[in-house]
């Protein structure tokens, strides 16, 4: 007997924080004592998106969407909408400058100009019932591969389709697997792995794609595998996924199962199996060398990159390593064609991409937009604009690595080139955006801070160039710097960009730089001892004026007493005990503690 109602609970990792699995277990309990568990199904899914509002619950087929649904709301929300066919409006998403809720998922801004490919299945299917995947299409395109087509077309198709690498280096997918194929190796032995050592600040794009949909995952390794020759696959998944790790799991026991992963492959004679290795908090694994060496037991370092992987790789045979979106947009590409695919995006960047928004916007999370967007469309159409009112500073795309965008580059459209040429890069798509509260020599500084403490420290140009410009920006934020000390860190960037052995090291200058190309006045401004957004604490004073009522919040919220006044009279600040806190600042509601 079909359900008359299906309730989609969202259990990607930021929903589960949020007490998305207690909810589910809420609303199961209260069907059964309504006795309405017979036609109302509960489906737990993976990552639905729309993050910062979650948990989120859809309700199927009608698309009613609901957001920061708690535990307490499910008996309103069973008798309102399930009995009596009235959807709660309160539970439901009011855009911000909207009077009115929007109750249809698909009329919110936040999904309208997102194209699903690689999250196909997003909010739709249990990631981890191998029937929902196949219910919705799942592996007919490993079928198709395998009993229909050769290795050789299925490469001509990848190449055909323009998809390229969606882990930040953007090479052509099509062109590393038919590299791999024509390597010599002498047993024939080749493998392919895939990366899903995350580890960029503020992206969770993997991760949600292998919590919300690991069979796409592992049907197009299968498909790459066939294709390339190779019997042996590996997926590297970072510790820090618990989640995502064990929904992989399961799905890789399920598709052996079924026949679709391990001996005889769906009964074509083509054998391939997956090995999960996990990873150990290392950022510099996600380099695709480190990444092999680590599989192999060995310390995560990187090598030079005059002997590529693809012809000397994992166990210094021939490999393939895509990180894990790409592995997720080949089936359909093998089910749609490669004319479908690209005639998505731009001339040189087809397809869609997977971002994760994050920063100051007002609507954080995971989106898939078609390729060459532009940054406005992705940060106000999409994310909603800033956050509490603020004002757009800028945009970092691509990562720690990645560049410092403008306001006058909103309207750039996101690709590979474009992004390229301003300086930054697509990098696995994480998008932060700042806002007038931030400072942007402070923000490279916390980067370029991060990418010390992650360098391996195999190379003399990474490993002492990167900690030079960290002492050099600090110097800066602490007012101690000096005009010669940008063209230092211009020259000091330019040797650590062209001699570091890996990539770590090659675009760790990009934040240094873009922040130097296009918010240069901070930089002068820190010189003559002022932090324009007031964030640097060496070079702020704060003061009191006289629009002080005495109303003596900022002295009890003052950790050091160095709020002098009584109450009702004007208050000071004694600036040889301020530690610049701001907690006086904070806490005033008149406006009389002011930042210099």
């Amino acid at each position: 007997m079909p359900y008359r109602l299906h309730m989609m609970v969202c259990a990607g990792t930021g929903c589960v924080s949020n007490r998305s699995l207690e909810l589910r277990d809420a609303l199961s309990a209260e069907l059964a004592r309504r006795g309405l568990d017979k036609e109302i199904e509960i489906v737990t899914t993976g990552c639905n998106g729309f993050c910062g509002v979650g948990p989120i619950l859809l309700v199927q087929p009608d698309g009613i969407f609901y957001q920061k649904v708690q535990v307490k709301d499910v008996p309103l929300l069973v008798e309102e909408h399930l009995v009596k066919g009235r959807p709660v409006k309160s539970l439901m998403f009011t855009p911000p400058e909207a009077k009115e809720p929007v109750p249809r998922m698909r009329d919110i801004p936040f999904f309208g100009k997102q194209m699903l490919v690689a999250l196909r299945n997003r909010g739709m299917i249990d990631p981890e019932k191998i029937e929902d995947y196949i219910a919705r299409g799942g592996y007919q395109a490993l079928a198709k591969a395998l009993t229909t087509m050769t290795p050789k077309q299925i490469i001509e198709e990848i190449k055909a389709s323009g998809l390229r690498g969606r882990g930040g280096g953007g090479f052509p997918t099509g062109i590393k697997w038919e590299t791999c194929v024509h390597a010599h190796s002498e047993d024939g032995v080749r493998y392919l792995v895939c990366n899903a050592d995350e580890g960029d600040p503020g992206a969770f794009m993997d991760r949600s794609i292998i919590e919300g949909d690991p069979h796409s995952v592992i049907e197009g390794m299968v498909i790459g595998a066939y294709a390339i020759g190779a019997h042996q696959g590996y997926i590297y998944v970072r510790h820090e996924y618990p989640l995502a790790l064990k929904r992989f799991m399961i799905a890789l026991d399920q598709a052996r199962e079924y026949g679709l992963l391990g001996k005889d492959i769906l009964g074509t004679g083509f054998d391939f199996d997956i090995e999960v290795h996990r990873g150990a908090g290392a950022f510099v694994c996600g380099e695709s060398t480190a990444l092999m060496a680590s599989i192999e037991g060995r310390v995560g370092e990187p090598r030079a990159k005059y002997i590529h992987t693809v012809e000397v790789g994992l166990y210094n045979k021939p490999t393939v390593l895509n990180n894990v979106e790409t592995f997720a947009n080949v089936p359909v590409i093998i089910e749609r064609g490669a004319k479908w695919f690209a005639s998505i995006g731009t001339e040189h960047s087809k397809g869609t991409k997977v971002f994760s928004l994050a920063g100051r916007v007002k609507n954080t999370g995971l989106v898939e937009v078609p390729m060459g967007l532009s940054l406005r469309e992705l940060i106000f159409d999409i994310g909603g604009g800033i956050a509490d009112n603020g004002k757009f500073k800028a945009v970092q795309t691509g990562g720690p690595s990645g560049g410092f965008l403008p306001e006058d580059l909103l309207d750039l459209p996101v690709d590979y080139e474009k992004l390229y040429e301003a300086g930054s890069m697509m990098g696995s798509g994480g998008v932060v955006v700042m806002d007038h509260t931030s400072c942007m020599v402070d923000v490279a500084r916390f980067f370029v801070d991060f990418l010390q403490s992650e360098s391996c420290g195999k190379c003399t140009p990474c490993r002492e160039g990167i900690k030079a410009m960290h002492g050099i920006l600090s110097r800066i934020c602490d007012g101690k710097g000096s005009e010669a000390d940008l063209a230092t860190l211009e020259e000091l960037c330019s040797v650590v960009a062209d001699t570091s052995l890996c990539a770590l090291g090659g675009s760790a200058p990009n934040p240094v730089l873009t922040s130097l190309r296009y918010f240069r006045s901070e930089y002068e401004a820190h010189l003559q001892g002022k932090c324009p957004a007031g964030v640097c604490r060496a070079l702020i004073t704060f003061r009191i004026n006289d629009k002080c009522t005495g109303c003596h919040l900022c002295f009890k919220a003052c950790p050091t007493s160095a709020v002098l006044g009584e109450p009702k009279q004007m208050h000071s600040i004694i600036q040889g005990k301020c530690i610049k806190c701001g907690a006086c600042y904070d806490v005033c509601k008149f406006e009389a503690v002011t930042k210099e």
